[in-house]
């Protein structure tokens, strides 16, 4: 699984500890490094730690990670299940209770991508080199092998689409909705760092600054390294076939080895380029590609065939969903359980901060419902689809004799998709677009993976040095030679279970975090129920003819920038210089649509008071929006106050002076009230 991590303008700076994340580097000492130092340096040494094990002893490590494997299949396989489970059916009441009405942002915000562009985006979510490499091993394998019955039948092959479906299915998007709802809702909602520790938030209150939320997104960043390490080793387990099948050359470790080596050279170049001219451009490949060569397959291959196998997979995968949901195969133990189901429950798990912050960033503005629906939705539709192109076409022509696919593929799982492919007219060609695929997956999951990460390490911060990116992608390919020296495919399965445990009882409590969360909507109350005020805040003194006004008028841009300028930043100024008079050290930000007042308070945190100017697009009935009609809609503005001690943003438009010096006040009290009661 990968996805492309594409940075665009915020309307607001994401923060750290309720402040901007441009403080993070003073709270560092250094603006060449912008860290949260106990989550970057422990993280860091950990994995260090694990690639100098399994290098020095890597015999050592190969017989660990086989019992590691066997004790946690035999003692957690059941929690597993029971979690996963808990997911689907947690983020499917979300979308059916009045919680789906729920806004990700403020109850005004609008999405920032339309639908089409947002389907778009989703679409590449579920691209990956899974997809590449499970995409005719997998069902090929079930129906050679299957768990329970016998093998190359009419009955195995319908079963093998099943599985296949049940793994790449509703359960693992499940999983990623929980992390990415979280993420969108409490960020952009709430208010908090774009990171995992605040889905935490309603149960801990401000000690998601201290050593629990430390532990959180070490848990998160060390699940998501072996997640990408485990999809980098299986890229290149199949470059490698390929290569030995389209050239003849030998394959083996050291080619293995090598391969990895050049091409996380090319993801530390795409880092260093860029997202606009790195990562972007190659994703934009990647969907290219891939749309070709499975519409390549689909019109070679037996097209009608293909079309009526997948709509009879999908009828036969929501017949038997609940009861295989909950299939540990108590009765007739065997270790197909934990070589698939909980590999991949683990592999969905340890991908799950990464995933999520991508459909978290694109998801703004949209409500709970939509965004349950459209997750859960279109990347699943794509997936089936690409697992019923290749899946059934790799089993039609080992059930007909053509070719013995699956004996192929029981000596080498990585050939699979060449041997099916052969097959089928312009072998050569759609092989080498194959590899090609697969080298810019490669590098993308590299690029973005490591985003993923230095965000989760720098404390949410947009921007933070290319050398940490660096730093990270050059360490997903380390971990994933580490963990191929050191066993192979059983190898990077057993990363993958292992690094999700942890993280795995995380998501527990995000779901539980996150609906006690979602029951406060509507009370007045924030997140932190323990620091909840009794009363409202104070009278602002604002007229019935102010809210009036402010309801009715629509103004134009240039309006609201003439209030920031003479009204509000004059306003904040004044705040900042009495505050210098009482020893504290305010830091006040203009820009043209947007000021800012910052207060540090050292390891209380740091205050935040933003207003900014804010477009709105007037009401909508269409189902799709160009980009062109989106930049051509007529927008009115307001100027819209957020602190980090505000549940939501409010609208500010027309305050006076001084109403706008007793807005920030009443938050400002509230800061440190909140302070106080955690200290």
């Amino acid at each position: 699984m990968t996805v492309t991590m594409v940075k665009k303008a915020e309307p607001s700076e994401p923060t750290l500890n309720g402040a901007p994340a441009s403080d993070v580097a003073a709270a560092v000492g250094s603006p060449k490094i912008q860290v949260v130092p106990p989550v970057f340096y422990v993280s860091a040494a950990l994995i260090i730690g694990f690639v100098l094990l399994g290098a020095v002893f890597t015999d050592a490590t190969a017989q660990m990670f086989t019992l590691l494997q066997s004790e946690i299949v035999q003692d957690f396989g059941w929690f597993y299940i029971v979690a996963v489970a808990g997911f689907l059916i947690f983020v499917l009441f979300l979308m059916f209770s009045r919680y789906g009405d729920v806004r990700l942002g403020a109850d005004d915000s609008e999405p920032e991508y339309s639908y089409v562009s947002w389907f778009a985006m989703l679409f590449s979510a579920g691209m990956g080199i899974g997809l590449i490499f499970f995409g005719v091993a997998e069902p090929i394998q079930h129906y050679a092998s299957p768990p329970v019955g016998e093998g190359h039948t009419i009955g195995a092959a319908r079963q093998a689409m099943v599985l296949t479906f049940f793994h790449w299915g509703l359960h693992a998007w499940a999983i990623y909705i929980v992390v990415g709802l979280a993420l969108a809702y409490f960020a952009f909602r709430r208010g908090l760092p774009l990171t995992i520790r605040s889905a935490l938030y309603p149960l801990i209150g401000n000690r998601i600054h201290g050593p629990i939320g430390h532990a959180i997104d070490i848990f998160a960043v060390f699940g998501t390294m072996f997640g990408i390490a485990t999809s980098l080793g299986l890229g290149v387990l199949q470059i490698d076939a390929g290569i030995a099948h389209l050239f003849g050359i030998e394959t083996g470790l050291p080619a293995q080895l090598v391969l990895i080596t050049v091409i996380t050279g090319m993801a530390t170049t795409s880092v260093v380029l860029g997202l606009d001219r790195g990562v972007k451009r190659l994703s934009e490949i990647n969907i290219v590609l891939a749309v070709a060569l499975l519409a390549f397959v689909l019109v070679t291959g037996s097209t009608i065939f293909l079309l009526q196998a997948f709509v009879q997979n999908i009828g036969a995968y929501l017949g038997a969903v609940v009861q295989r949901t909950f299939r540990m195969y108590a009765y007739e133990p065997n270790p197909w359980l934990g070589n698939w189901t909980l590999f991949y429950w683990g592999w969905w798990i340890a991908w799950s901060p990464f995933v999520g912050m991508f459909i978290a960033r694109i998801s703004r503005g949209r409500t709970i419902r939509e965004f349950v629906t459209g997750v859960l939705l279109v990347p699943v539709l794509f997936t089936f689809l690409w697992m019923t192109v290749f899946g059934n076409t790799a089993i039609a022509l080992d059930l007909s004799g053509a070719a013995p696919l699956a004996a192929t593929v029981a000596n080498d799982l990585p050939v699979a998709l060449f041997e099916t492919l052969e097959h089928l007219p312009l072998a050569t060609v759609s092989s080498a677009i194959a590899v090609l695929l697969i080298v810019t997956f490669f590098v993308t999951s590299a690029d973005s993976g490591a985003l993923v990460i230095d965000m989760i390490t720098s404390g949410g911060v947009d921007s933070p040095p290319v050398w940490q990116r660096v730093f990270w992608a050059v360490s997903a390919g380390v971990v994933a030679a580490v963990l191929l020296v050191a066993g192979g495919l059983k190898a990077l399965q057993t990363a993958a279970i292992a690094s999700a445990l942890p993280f795995a009882i995380v998501m527990v409590f995000i779901c539980y975090g996150l609906l006690r969360a979602l029951q406060t909507e509507g009370k007045g109350v924030p997140a932190d129920l323990s620091t909840a005020d009794d009363g409202p805040d104070e009278d602002l003194g604002v007229t019935w003819q102010q809210r009036l006004t402010s309801i009715t008028h629509y103004h134009e841009k240039r309006e609201v920038l003439t209030f920031l300028a003479d009204t509000a930043a004059p306003a904040l100024e004044a705040v900042a210089a009495q505050m210098r008079e009482n020893h504290l050290e305010p830091r006040f930000l203009r820009q043209d649509d947007r000021i800012e007042l910052t207060v540090p308070h050292g390891e209380r945190g740091v205050f935040a008071y933003t207003i900014r100017a804010r477009g709105y697009r007037a009401a909508s009935f269409a189902w799709v929006e160009t980009r062109r009609s989106h930049d051509t809609d007529r927008r009115h503005y307001r100027a819209i106050a957020e602190s980090s001690e505000s549940e939501q943003s409010h609208d500010v438009t027309g305050f006076t002076h001084e109403q706008i010096i007793n807005d920030l006040l009443n938050r400002y009290a509230r800061f440190r009230q909140s302070r106080r009661r955690s200290a």
